[in-house]
């Protein structure tokens, strides 16, 4: 990505932050923000300014990250699957992942647990799901197959799809059951500002090496015959790429529930706009997923009286998007 197009794309990012940290239903005017940070700036005492305070810090700045993190995430791993895949038509979901930790979910409202158990359970589910995928196609096929990976994610995405669906049959209709819906629909209301804390560095990290496969990516997106004459281990980078992309996208999953759309849509997105070289792709889709769920939060924030999940309102974005690329995005293939 130039220079030029990295800026402009990290400005719009930064813009869109302020905009979701000033704006809001429980809102204020300029001349209180304008008061309210320069005391943060100069240093003083905030016990005037404490409900705007704890609004901030504790409420909007959590959300804000969330968006930035899980929309990096989703976007960087649905990218670097459609290029490992040569699929413009994956997402980060290919291999179960998001049933997996949905599922996970699902079992702990279901007996009761706390919010940490939950998380846990969550997370290991949703690589257990991706697990099981990678187990059947090693058992169908030594060479590492893409074909029977995508088989065996099908059926691994299947079968926890089944799986919830039967508990959510047996939940307590006016209890666990009604929690598990809205968490599959996705919701940032969710996001604990203390897993956040936990969570926000790994995550970066995962992003971050992502970003810096593109080149073998490239690689890959040539066959895999070719990939291995320029002497590049296709096997690694498979097991390198599904790893990191299930560890960032099942952390989403833990943090805001089943987020679509963004996986899918916005790779195809930066490939329109910047090309189909993934050393560029990958870190502009992460860019351009963190500004999607920006602008889809804070639509879904001041557009409605109630908080709609999150998950519908990338679905209801995401679909007009996707029509529009896609075409277009079928070229770079």
């Amino acid at each position: 990505m130039s220079k030029k197009a990295f800026t402009f794309l990290s400005i719009l990012l930064l813009g869109f932050m302020l905009l979701s940290v000033l704006i809001g239903k429980y809102g204020f005017n300029a001349e209180d923000y304008l008061t309210y940070f320069k005391a943060v700036i100069k240093g003083e005492d905030l016990k005037n300014y404490q409900v705007m305070h704890t609004l901030i810090t504790e409420i909007r700045l959590p959300r804000i990250m969330a968006c930035i993190i899980i929309g990096a995430s989703l976007a960087i791993s649905g990218s670097a699957y459609q290029a490992m895949f040569v699929n413009p038509l994956v997402s980060p979901s290919i291999l179960g992942v998001l049933s997996g930790a949905g599922f996970g979910a699902a079992i702990g409202m279901f007996f009761g647990l706390n919010e940490y158990l939950i998380q846990l359970s969550t997370f290991a589910f949703g690589f257990i799901a991706v697990l099981t995928a990678l187990s059947i196609s090693a058992f169908y096929s030594r060479s590492g197959s893409i074909i029977v990976l995508v088989l065996g994610g099908v059926i691994s995405g299947s079968l926890f799809t089944s799986l919830l669906s039967a508990l959510k049959y047996a939940a307590d209709p006016n209890d666990s059951l009604p929690a598990i819906t809205y968490f599959l629909m996705g919701s940032l209301g969710f996001a604990s500002k203390n897993f956040i804390q936990i969570s926000i560095l790994p995550m970066f990290v995962g992003i971050l090496l992502l970003a810096f496969s593109g080149k073998y990516l490239n690689a890959l997106s040539l066959g895999e015959e070719e990939a291995k004459s320029l002497g590049i281990n296709v096997t690694r980078v498979k097991i390198f790429v599904i790893l990191v992309a299930t560890f960032i996208s099942a952390l989403s999953v833990t943090i805001a529930g089943i987020i679509g759309w963004i996986g899918l849509i916005v790779p195809h997105m930066a490939r329109f706009i910047f090309g189909a070289d993934n050393r560029t792709v990958l870190s502009s889709s992460a860019i351009i997923g963190a500004i999607f769920l920006l602008f889809c939060d804070n639509f879904s924030r001041l557009m409605f009286t109630f908080e709609v999940p999150i998950g519908i309102v990338t679905s209801l974005f995401g679909i007009p998007i996707f029509i529009l690329v896609l075409r277009r995005a079928k070229k770079s293939f």
